[in-house]
C-alpha cells in the first residue's frame, strides 16, 4: 500500500459535488483519490507541498499522432490537401520502422507528460503488428495513460485511404489488445477509422461493427476540408453509410463541414467531437466544430492533432479553441448592430472540455477527469507564485490565460509522480534522446525533406 498527500493547494476540482477548495488536500493510496478537503493525514504518506499552487485534474488530449513528434517542425507551412497528404500520409509514415514508432510515441507521451497532460488518445498508424507493439512499448515506458488506437498501416495511401475497400488488419488488433493492452490499467483500445470519407460504404460499416465487437472505442477522421464532397460530389450526406450506427462509442475529429442537422443527431445519438482548433484552422479544415455542438447541447473535447505541426501542449488548444469560438459569437451580435456585453464560453467550460469532456469522450469519465474521490488520481500543480500568475485572484483563470507550461510543477499519473520541481522523473528522457533525434533526422532524409 501506498499513500501519498497533496496538502495545503488552491484545489480547483471540478466536481460541481467537491467544488473548489482553498488550501485543500488531496489524499491518495494505492493511486486512488480517498478523500479531498482540508486538514487532512496520513500515516506514513509522501507529502507533496501544494502551498502556491493550482491542482487541478491532468488534461486529456482526445485526439493526438504520437509518432510524429521526432519530425516536429516540419509542417508548420502544410495545409491538410497539399503538402500533409502528400508528404505525411504519403510519403514519411511509409517509412517508419517499429523503432521509429516506440521513440517518437515515448518522447510524445514525455510531452504530454511534461505540459500536464496525464492522459490522450494516440490515433496510430502502425505498418505491422510490429509497429503497433513498439508503439504501445512507448506509451509503458513513458507512463502515459492512453488510448491506444490501431488505424490504417501507412506503408501505402493509396490502398488505405482512397475510397478503401479493404478492412482494418483484424488479427493484428486483436493479437495487440489481448497481449500487451487487455491487462494494463493505463491503457485501452480504440480503433482508427477512416469512415465513409475516404473508404467504401461497406468497409465503413465492417470497421465500426469490428470495433464494437471489441468493445473499442471508434475515432473516425470526418468531415475536414472539401475532401468528401470532391469524392462524392453532390452524394455525399454528413455520416452516411454509418449514419444508423452512431452512439456512445464514436468519437468524431474534426467534423468541420457537417451541418447543423448532422450534429444534432450525432449530439443526440451520444457521439464526441474533438475538436483541433489550431491545426484546423492553418490547415484548412474549416471552421472548428465548437459551436455547432454546443447549438446542439453538446460539449466537444480538445485535441492537438498533428505534433509535426504544432506543440503537444493542451493549455494551448484549450484557450485557443475557446477565443476562436467567442470571437464568432462576438462576430454575430455585432452584425445584428448590438455591443457584445457579455462572452460565449467562460474559462471554466474550456478547462473542463480540456479535461472532464475529454474524459467522456473517451470513455474513461468513471476513472479521471475530476479530483473525486474514488477516481484515479491523475493530478497536476500548476505553480501560481512568480511574476507571470501571481496575484491569482481566479484559479480557473490563472490556469487557462496566464499559466504556460513552464508553470506545470508536478504531476501524478495513477497516484505515480511523473514530474516534480519542474522535471520528469523518467531516466528516458535522457538515455533515449539521442536515439530520438537521429530516427526523426533519418526519416527526413529518407523521404527527401529538407527545411
Amino acid at each position: 500500500m501506498t499513500r501519498t498527500i497533496i496538502q495545503n493547494g488552491t484545489i480547483v476540482s471540478l466536481d460541481p459535488d467537491v467544488g473548489d477548495v482553498d488550501g485543500g488536500d488531496v489524499l491518495i493510496e494505492d493511486g486512488e483519490i480517498l478523500e479531498v478537503g482540508r486538514g487532512l493525514s496520513a500515516e506514513n504518506a509522501e507529502v507533496i507541498d501544494a502551498s502556491d499552487h493550482i491542482v487541478i485534474p491532468g488534461f486529456v488530449d482526445s485526439h493526438i499522432h504520437l509518432a510524429q513528434t521526432q519530425v516536429r517542425g516540419i509542417a508548420g507551412d502544410w495545409s491538410l490537401m497539399g503538402e500533409y497528404f502528400d508528404h505525411m500520409l504519403g510519403n514519411i509514415t511509409g517509412l517508419y520502422r517499429p523503432e521509429d514508432m516506440y521513440l517518437g510515441g515515448l518522447f510524445g507521451a514525455f510531452e504530454k507528460l511534461h505540459t500536464g497532460t496525464t492522459t490522450a488518445l494516440d490515433w496510430s498508424y502502425p505498418n505491422t503488428l510490429e509497429h503497433g507493439e513498439r508503439a504501445v512499448d512507448a506509451l509503458k515506458d513513458a507512463g502515459l495513460r492512453a488510448v491506444y488506437t490501431y488505424g490504417p498501416p501507412g506503408d501505402d495511401a493509396a490502398k488505405w485511404w482512397y475510397e478503401s475497400d479493404v478492412g482494418l488488419p483484424e488479427e493484428n488488433i486483436r493479437t495487440l489488445y489481448d497481449e500487451q493492452i487487455a491487462d494494463d490499467d493505463r491503457l485501452s483500445l480504440a480503433l482508427g477509422l477512416r469512415g465513409p470519407d475516404f473508404c467504401t460504404p461497406e468497409t465503413a460499416r465492417s470497421d465500426l461493427e469490428l470495433a464494437r465487437d471489441l468493445d473499442a472505442l471508434s475515432s473516425i477522421h470526418m468531415g475536414a476540408a472539401l475532401w468528401p464532397s470532391s469524392v462524392y460530389g453532390d452524394d455525399y450526406q454528413g455520416f452516411g453509410a454509418i449514419e444508423d450506427m452512431l452512439g456512445p462509442d464514436v468519437n468524431v475529429a474534426h467534423g468541420n463541414h457537417f451541418s447543423q442537422e448532422d450534429i444534432d443527431h450525432a449530439v443526440e445519438q451520444g457521439v464526441s467531437f474533438s475538436s483541433t482548433p489550431e491545426v484546423e484552422m492553418q490547415m484548412g479544415h474549416g471552421i472548428p466544430v465548437t459551436g455547432k455542438v454546443i447549438e446542439a447541447g453538446g460539449r466537444p473535447t480538445w485535441g492537438v492533432d498533428v505534433c509535426s505541426n504544432i506543440s503537444g501542449d493542451m493549455s494551448s488548444q484549450m484557450r485557443i479553441g475557446m477565443q476562436v469560438q467567442r470571437m464568432f459569437d462576438n462576430q454575430a451580435v455585432l452584425e445584428g448592430d448590438e455591443e457584445v456585453t457579455e462572452v460565449s464560453i467562460s474559462a471554466r467550460d474550456t478547462l473542463e472540455m480540456a479535461t472532464i469532456e475529454g474524459a467522456k469522450a473517451l470513455g474513461l469519465d468513471d476513472e479521471i477527469g475530476t479530483i473525486t474521490p474514488g477516481k484515479r488520481a491523475d493530478v497536476v500543480l500548476v505553480r501560481e507564485n512568480d511574476f507571470l500568475t501571481a496575484p491569482s485572484h481566479s484559479p480557473v483563470q490563472t490556469v487557462v490565460f496566464q499559466s504556460d507550461t513552464s508553470h506545470v510543477d508536478t504531476v501524478l499519473v495513477d497516484g505515480e509522480v511523473v514530474k516534480r520541481d519542474g522535471e520528469l522523473t523518467n531516466p528516458k528522457v535522457r538515455e533515449e534522446f539521442d536515439r530520438f533525434v537521429e530516427s526523426g533526422c533519418r526519416l527526413l532524409d529518407e523521404a527527401g525533406l529538407e527545411f
